[in-house]
């Protein structure tokens, strides 16, 4: 891809894919407690990079920060499996700090400990979120349990074979939890378009039984009131994804970042009588977000 050096806008704020990789659907509380959490992370993470900046001044080193914050709107599925969609204003904030950290509202977090030869790799951590009963609607769907946000923690690596193509995994569990996540990813990097920069990237993600269940089971008594049979899945493939991330800079700070998400539930997430008779197995999320740089 073609670097702009004069604009100074990195490439990897392409690849920071503004659309969620939480799994599950975005309950309205959850969008609230998104922005205090958001607002509590940025603060922290301000402070260390301001104080790691001084100490790298202060040594005569050099430190290039990037830090990036934003707000969108996100058009996305009612709950996971839904054939409905709402719309939500959503935070943008990508944090690049020093020791290998990286904060992202919609990355998650990792820590690097493999950075060389191409090679990333270390701890990731990021949100599962919730589904209110308020979005399962209309009647019978309110038989439905909702269930509360969790965040899930594990590991990743991932390697760059060119620098427009890179394949990794990442491996993650519910803190507080059952539910356990495999997720194997591969970016494509796209010609940039004049100062138009663009990527595509195919997902393939699997759950255990404890996540699918929660997402895509039916009890005896749930099925009954939805007119389906019961439904108790075990550990398999969740979803298909492929996904059209670009950013275009507007001046030297700013710029709209979009993400296109298009997802095919498969396995038994996609056979569960949830989806089948009062949902859809395809779901597409969509966002855009204006951004800004702080250099």
């Amino acid at each position: 891809m073609h670097h702009l050096e004069s604009v100074k806008y990195p490439e990897s704020l392409v690849v920071t894919r503004i659309c969620a990789r939480a799994q599950g659907g975005d309950a309205v509380k959850g969008i609230y407690k998104r922005f205090e959490i958001v607002a509590i992370c940025v603060t922290l993470a301000w402070s260390v990079g301001a104080h790691a900046q001084d100490d790298t001044d202060t040594k005569g080193g050099s430190y290039d920060s990037n830090r990036i914050l934003g707000i969108g709107l996100q058009r996305l599925p009612a709950w996971p499996g839904a054939e409905n969609s709402r719309n939500v204003v959503v935070p943008f904030v990508h944090l690049e700090l020093p020791w290998h950290i990286t904060l992202s509202t919609y990355d998650g977090a990792t820590v690097d400990f493999i950075h060389s030869d191409g090679w990333h790799g270390g701890l990731y951590a990021n949100f599962t979120w919730g589904r209110d009963r308020s979005e399962l609607h209309p009647p019978p769907l309110d038989a439905m349990d909702s269930f509360s946000s969790r965040i899930n923690a594990g590991g990743y690596i991932e390697h760059d074979f060119t620098s427009w193509l890179s394949v990794g995994t990442d491996l993650s569990h519910d803190i507080g939890g059952s539910g356990a996540y495999w997720r194997v990813y591969s970016t494509v990097g796209l010609p940039s378009i004049w100062y138009y920069m663009h990527e595509f990237e195919l997902q393939w993600q699997g759950t255990n039984g404890a996540a699918m269940r929660r997402n895509f089971g039916v009890t005896p008594v749930q099925a009954q009131a939805l007119g389906v049979d019961p439904w108790q899945p075990g550990a398999g493939s969740q979803e298909a994804v492929i996904q059209y991330s670009a950013f275009m800079p507007t001046s030297l700070h700013t710029g709209f970042a979009l993400s296109i998400n298009y997802a095919r539930l498969i396995g038994s997430a996609g056979d569960s009588p949830l989806v089948r008779k009062y949902g859809s197995p395809n779901q597409l999320t969509s966002t855009l977000a204006f951004v800004y740089r702080f250099l």
